[in-house]
């Protein structure tokens, strides 16, 4: 049958996974009149968005700072659009002071305001000598986002050779093009945990997009991510979908470049019209024929490499012990290593990490729990790489111990006698976000970008097999904002260039 609203056949699609970008894929196409069914291989829906609860306490696993969700903003325009932007429950950061970043180095700590005007205002007054950089860098931040319509969901056609020179050069060395101080370089670089900047490599356009994104203003969830992923879920079940979780696809059997099921290890089987893949691209081409692909693209996506993980410190506190933090923390502990996070020395680590107290509905002047995020890549567990979860032995464990240890030595220099205000502490490591995210290498990004090789790491949401499309943090951009905008670009590739991006736009007038 016809859906009255946009004219479009009532289709079945299939969404392989169901984290942020099923998720946000689903919600849209069910919006748009189609039959969806999101499958999930864990039992909790969410991805990046689930969280988990240890003695009634609520922790996040992934989606710890959020942009884009303030009024106005782009992720803030597609909930709204969704319907469900009343029912999440957000804290915006201090405007004075969004992030601060502590040097042990020389003891500094800089405090980020929220605004263009007011970023700009306090890099000046911190380095009065860098007024003209660092006016020509804001600038130019602002002015290669600009380049970027969909990022602002306007009508566009972005093309990454359509851009400007800049656009594609390595962010560290356009920092320096603009900033002589190497301080300032080095803390202009702070929000690389955001987007796994390496040097050489990450383009400026990320760094560009992601800073902008956060600057404008940033927000949390109180009580957890988790309520993103139910309101979506909802919102597709609203509109005659479903979504299952503890339901793991193992095959895809296609024929002539077409999926003709999906196959879960249950042994139920499922059919549709359409097929999105909101999973690893690696971890999809397991599912199908080796026909289905060409070589190529199947040698490509298996080169491309990943973005970098991490090992995750989960803290609970004594009553009324710590005081609750409304901005991000980062720590370095000297200039000039926030580009190397992910090179690994037992002796030195961890060089630099982030960490945030988690707010509530009912926030106090204490913090309840605290999260620390420590840059790691794979190469430090691999050596667990063929364990499972609760099954990887006692010098696991014990690694694990010294690693928190590590990490807990570096907060008692921030904070003298931050020991004594644990209640309780535990640990997730790189395997951990491998095997409950099913990503490769516990990527927490997806492929890494590559400036030296950018088409080689941008992948296209349409497939050569006829009736499957892809979405998720691989595709285009990650992240809160990254991901939704992907779905959007997933979508119109149903629906038709522009027409979702007009509709939501429509809908905020």
């Amino acid at each position: 049958m016809k859906h009255e609203q946009t004219g479009i056949m009532n289709e079945d699609i299939l969404i392989i996974g169901g984290g942020v970008g099923g998720l946000f894929t689903g919600a849209l196409l069910a919006h748009e009149g189609y039959k969806v069914t999101v499958v999930e291989k864990n039992q909790t829906i969410g991805g990046g968005l689930q969280t988990f609860t240890r003695r009634g306490e609520v922790f996040e696993t992934g989606m710890h700072i959020l942009g884009g969700l303030r009024k106005g903003g782009s992720i803030y325009k597609i909930c709204q659009y969704l319907g469900i932007m009343d029912k999440l429950s957000l804290r915006d950061t201090d405007d004075d002071c969004f992030d601060c970043i502590t040097y042990l180095d020389d003891a500094k700590t800089y405090r980020m305001p929220t605004g263009k005007v007011a970023f700009t205002d306090y890099l000046i007054g911190e380095f009065p000598h860098e007024r003209a950089g660092i006016t020509a860098y804001m600038n130019a931040l602002y002015r290669l986002t600009d380049e970027v319509d969909f990022f602002y969901l306007r009508r566009g056609r972005d093309y990454l050779f359509s851009h400007s020179e800049q656009f594609l050069w390595a962010a560290d060395q356009w920092i320096a093009h603009y900033i002589t101080d190497k301080h300032l370089r080095d803390l202009l670089a702070y929000m690389n945990p955001m987007y796994g900047g390496v040097a050489g490599h990450t383009p400026a356009y990320i760094h560009a997009l992601i800073n902008v994104l956060y600057i404008e203003g940033a927000s949390r969830f109180n009580d957890g991510s988790q309520q993103l992923a139910d309101a979506l879920a909802t919102a597709i079940t609203a509109s005659g979908g479903s979504v299952h979780s503890g339901v793991a696809i193992v095959a895809l059997k296609d024929k002539d470049r077409t999926i003709q099921q999906a196959l879960a290890a249950d042994g139920s089987c499922f059919t549709a019209n359409r097929y999105i893949s909101a999973i690893h691209p690696c971890a999809l081409l397991k599912m199908m024929s080796e026909d289905a692909f060409t070589k190529a693209y199947r040698n490509r996506l298996n080169a491309l490499p990943n973005s970098y993980s991490a090992f995750t410190v989960y803290i609970i506190f004594k009553p009324d012990s710590f005081p609750y933090i409304n901005h991000t923390c980062y720590y370095q502990q000297r200039y000039g290593l926030v580009w190397n996070h992910a090179e690994y020395d037992a002796d030195t680590w961890p060089q630099g990490f982030m960490y945030m107290t988690s707010p509530h509905r009912k926030q106090g002047a204490y913090a309840r729990t605290m999260i620390i995020n420590c840059i790691m890549s794979f190469e430090q567990v691999r050596r667990w790489k063929d364990t499972t979860v609760a099954h990887r032995g006692d010098d696991y464990a014990a690694w694990k111990e010294a690693h928190i240890q590590k990490i807990l030595a570096r907060m008692e220099i921030l904070y003298p006698g931050f020991g004594n205000c644990i209640d309780e502490r535990f640990a997730s490591s790189p395997l951990t976000i491998r095997d409950y995210y099913n990503n490769k290498e516990g990527a927490l990004y997806g492929f890494g970008r590559d400036c030296c090789n950018i088409v080689q790491s941008q992948l296209s949401v349409v497939t050569k097999v006829s009736n499957l499309l892809l979405t998720g943090q691989n595709i285009n951009l990650h992240g809160i904002c990254g991901v939704p905008l992907t779905a959007v670009n997933t979508v119109e590739a149903i629906l038709g260039e522009n027409t979702l991006i007009d509709k939501i736009n429509a809908q905020q007038i």
